[in-house]
C-alpha cells in the first residue's frame, strides 16, 4: 500500500507538535488539536509504510518506509541543491551539481589543465593559451638576463680599468722607493767619508802638539 507522503505523519518529529495539515487525510474534516490523540504504537506502524520519494515527479523511484525518507532524501540524487560557490545562484539536481561546479563561473580557482603550473579562475580558462603566454615570459626572461649580462661587462671594464690605474700608481711608489734608497744610501756614504776625514784631522793636530 503507498500512500502520499503528505498526508502522513512524520515519525522524526516531537509528538506533541503541530500537524502540517489540518484535515485528516481520510475523511478530509478539520481536526482539532484537543481532540488529537497520540498513539505510539500507531506512529510505529505509519513509520513501518513504504512511500515514494518526494522527488518522484523528478525521476527517482525509490520507495522505502516513512521513517528512512528523511536519510533517502539527504542522498538522493534527484534533490534539488544550491551551488555552493559565493555568489552562484544556480539550483539542480544533487546527481548533477559535481559536473556544474566544474563549469561554474564563481568556482574556486584551478591549475591549468594543461599542466603549465599557473592557478586560474574559471572565467580565464577560456582565454589561457600557456604556449603564448610562456612564450612571452621567455622572452622578457631573455631580455632581462641580455641587460644583467651587459651591466656585468660594464662592471668588469671598470674593475679592470681601476686595476690598471692600482698597478701604474704600485709601480710609480716602487720607483720613487727604490730612488729614496739610493740617495739615502748616497748621503750615508758621504757621512761616513766626512766623519772619517774630521777625526783623522783631529788626530794629527794632537800628534803635532804632543811633538813641540
Amino acid at each position: 500500500m503507498l500512500l502520499p507522503v503528505n498526508s502522513l505523519p512524520n515519525p522524526n518529529t516531537h509528538p506533541h507538535s503541530p500537524p502540517r495539515q489540518k484535515t485528516c487525510p481520510c475523511c478530509r474534516k478539520e481536526v482539532k488539536r484537543r481532540k488529537m490523540v497520540h498513539v505510539n504504537k500507531l506512529r510505529k506502524t505509519i513509520g513501518h509504510l513504504e512511500v515514494k520519494c518526494k522527488n518522484a515527479e523528478a525521476g527517482c523511484l525509490v520507495r522505502c518506509p516513512l521513517a528512512h525518507r528523511k536519510g533517502h532524501q539527504n542522498s538522493c540524487p534527484f534533490e534539488l541543491m544550491v551551488c555552493p560557490n559565493e555568489g552562484c545562484m544556480a539550483r539542480m539536481a544533487r546527481g548533477a551539481l559535481a559536473e556544474h561546479q566544474q563549469h561554474c563561473q564563481h568556482g574556486t580557482q584551478k591549475l591549468c589543465p594543461q599542466s603549465c603550473g599557473v592557478t586560474l579562475d574559471p572565467t580565464e580558462c577560456v582565454c589561457h593559451n600557456c604556449h603564448g603566454e610562456l612564450r612571452e615570459a621567455w622572452g622578457q626572461r631573455q631580455e632581462r638576463s641580455q641587460t644583467l649580462v651587459l651591466c656585468l661587462l660594464q662592471h668588469v671594464r671598470k674593475v679592470h680599468r681601476t686595476t690598471s690605474l692600482i698597478r701604474q700608481q704600485l709601480a710609480q711608489l716602487g720607483s720613487f722607493l727604490e730612488e729614496d734608497a739610493l740617495l739615502l744610501g748616497n748621503w750615508r756614504e758621504d757621512a761616513q767619508v766626512t766623519t772619517e776625514g774630521s777625526t783623522g784631522a783631529e788626530m794629527c793636530g794632537v800628534q803635532s802638539q804632543s811633538t813641540l
